[in-house]
């Protein structure tokens, strides 16, 4: 879980002192008005966790702890730090200058364009650069050398690349070095835990033989990180994978009723999409589940005396341009979804891709993804699943989508020590709803004084 980080760190990206976020990706920690921007970027930009109110993973906390300690923010700052940039007038932000536009042009500028990164020497082919840079990685993840690790990968080495004459990737490298911030590191950045070598190896099995048996557990967590992390946006608890217990698919709180022919339509259609789309949809429904999760954590830790709604709200997941326009659309209208509509998506998701981690996937790769969206976004009144043996109650209700970190902790205590298959009891699921619904309340009650002392602000400016 998470550990509080000394209390002298300042704001990579402002200065501003005890900073209450971190961008996993970037090895940096960040205030919250920074992280505002940084949210809005997209995670393929910056991936942002709460220090305290965030469960975090012991070793990637540790990774993040080294990467910010040993400078990783002068990756990022570079050109920054040459005298020469004073001159010309470039600078850092600062806390004085405002969020807008000072601060988030700085910050688009630092992680979106790289414009302080330091760059290669210019070469006619840029894949010869990126591959000699990868190459440079895969020695390096066998040190504990983390910032050159970072460096390299912020300059296009790739984290899945496999290295031609040793037939392994890097995570194999560091997996079977113990290395495990770095592993840490090039998971982060993409790299699969579950990629074969030449001799047919996983990073998995490389961490066993080294006798890294946590680094072996915690590798096999990552690769079930997407399906882990619905299920417990559902249910509060996550499958027990020293078990082979895989997946938990949950089921709908009103699963009595039966399919109705669209809801039988839509799963249909979901079943017969290629693996390429289907990992693209539950890729998409992953980041609305982070942008969902982050934004109760955010209404959760402001100051709603001073908090303005305007310039900090992220109300859908930002455009990532190297998707297509077509699937940056989709992704958007995933905000539409209320509670009910989006939990029926995450299980059909988990279901489904339970049904293909068993071999039985229909590939179809013609099939409309946003058809899928549309049957299901109408599913709220005759939604349910197929009995499958590890089912568990969720809240159907738009309680869900406010959603706290407190009252998901309350869950996780009452369901971790059940990792049966068995669902949980009606008991238990009321708790649950009633903890929602008074985090909804709560957050109801603080927005409404934010904006009754707002009122109150704008008449004693009319006053002056």
């Amino acid at each position: 879980m998470s550990k509080r980080l000394r209390n002298t760190e300042l704001c990579a990206d402002c200065n501003v002192p005890e900073p209450r976020w971190a961008s996993v990706n970037r090895g940096v920690l960040v205030c919250d008005e920074c992280c505002s921007v940084h949210r809005s970027l997209g995670r393929h930009s910056s991936q942002v966790r709460h220090l305290t109110h965030t469960p975090w993973p012991p070793t990637q906390l540790q990774m993040v702890q080294t990467l910010y300690s040993n400078g990783s923010n002068s990756i990022w700052e570079h050109s920054l730090l040459d005298p020469a940039s004073v001159m010309s007038g470039k600078r850092k932000a600062n806390p004085q200058d405002k969020l807008h536009p000072n601060k988030s042009e700085f910050i688009r500028a630092k992680y979106q364009m790289l414009a302080f990164v330091h760059r290669m020497p210019c070469r006619e082919d840029d894949s010869l650069t990126a591959k000699d840079l990868s190459k440079q990685l895969h020695s390096s993840v066998r040190t504990g050398n983390l910032e050159t690790c970072l460096r390299l990968l912020s300059l296009g080495a790739q984290a899945n690349f496999f290295h031609p004459e040793k037939g392994n990737t890097p995570l194999h490298v560091a997996a079977k070095a113990g290395q495990v911030s770095q592993a840490e590191l090039l998971t982060v950045y993409g790299a699969d835990p579950g990629a074969p070598d030449s001799n047919g190896k996983t990073p998995i099995d490389y961490a066993r033989e080294a006798g890294q048996h946590d680094l072996a557990d915690r590798l096999v967590e990552i690769q079930y990180e997407l399906t882990d992390r619905l299920a417990f946006y559902l249910c509060g608890r996550k499958p027990d994978h020293k078990n082979s217990q895989h997946f938990i698919v949950p089921q709908m709180a009103d699963s009595s009723l039966d399919l109705s022919e669209l809801a039988k339509a839509a799963k249909k259609k979901l079943q017969s999409l290629s693996n390429h789309l289907f990992e693209e949809l539950a890729m998409d429904v992953y980041d609305e589940v982070d942008r969902r999760e982050t934004d109760a954590v955010w209404l959760a830790t402001q100051n709603h005396s001073t908090l303005v709604t305007e310039t900090t709200v992220v109300p859908f997941l930002p455009v990532n341009p190297e998707y297509s326009s077509t699937r940056n659309q989709g992704r958007q209208k995933l905000a539409r979804f209320n509670a009910h509509e989006f939990a029926t998506l995450v299980i059909d998701i988990l279901s489904d891709a339970k049904r293909r981690q068993q071999g039985n996937s229909v590939a179809c790769p013609k099939d409309n993804i946003e058809l899928i969206l549309k049957s299901v976004a109408v599913r709220h009144c005759s939604d349910s699943q197929e009995d499958q043996p590890d089912y568990d109650s969720v809240a159907s209700d738009e309680d869900t989508d406010q959603e706290l970190p407190s009252s998901k902790g309350d869950r996780t205590k009452s369901l971790d020590s059940d990792l049966s298959d068995s669902p949980i009891t009606m008991h238990e699921y009321l708790e649950v709803k009633h903890a929602l619904s008074a985090s909804e309340a709560k957050i109801q009650q603080l927005m409404k004084a934010n904006n009754n002392l707002s009122d109150e602000l704008r008449l004693m400016q009319k006053k002056i």
